[in-house]
């Protein structure tokens, strides 16, 4: 049924990547499916463009981010029970959920899975990530919470 799984991972909040594993691992086994995992994060210019303290010499570019956090993200990949040969990993620099719902395209996923923190103030104003890839998915969604 899910021979192709796609999770998007945020590097940086280990709570959410804790809350998907039994999830996913229970998905893969099951369907014996590939795995495969995503990093988005924001380019540099959306750091500088709402205010951010960086300065772009003291920040890598786009490509030399995204073996940053794909190298983080391998990481992360090992709280997974899930045989190498079914894995895969990206990172991406971009808009997360234009790049999650790229992705899924492109591999033709048959499920996305990601974890969401409980609804904030600043997510009833702005929307989530998880609620955008809700609504323009092609594809299932679970949201892990």
């Amino acid at each position: 049924m899910y021979n192709t799984i796609l999770v998007p991972i945020d590097v940086t909040e280990d709570a959410l990547t804790n809350l998907l594993v039994p999830h996913v691992n229970s998905l893969q086994k099951l369907n014996d499916a590939t795995v495969h995992f995503l990093a988005v994060t924001a380019p540099i210019s959306n750091y500088l463009r709402y205010g951010g303290t960086i300065l772009p010499g003291d920040f890598p570019d786009d490509e030399k981010q995204a073996e940053i956090i794909l190298s983080e993200l391998k990481e992360k990949i090992k709280l997974f029970d899930i045989p190498a040969d079914k894995v895969k990993a990206k990172a991406t620099v971009g808009s997360v959920k234009d790049e999650i719902l790229a992705t899924a395209e492109d591999i033709n996923a048959d499920i996305i899975l990601l974890g969401s923190r409980r609804p904030s103030m600043s997510t009833y104003l702005l929307g989530s990530n998880a609620a955008s890839v809700v609504r323009y998915a092609k594809t299932s969604v679970l949201v892990v919470r």
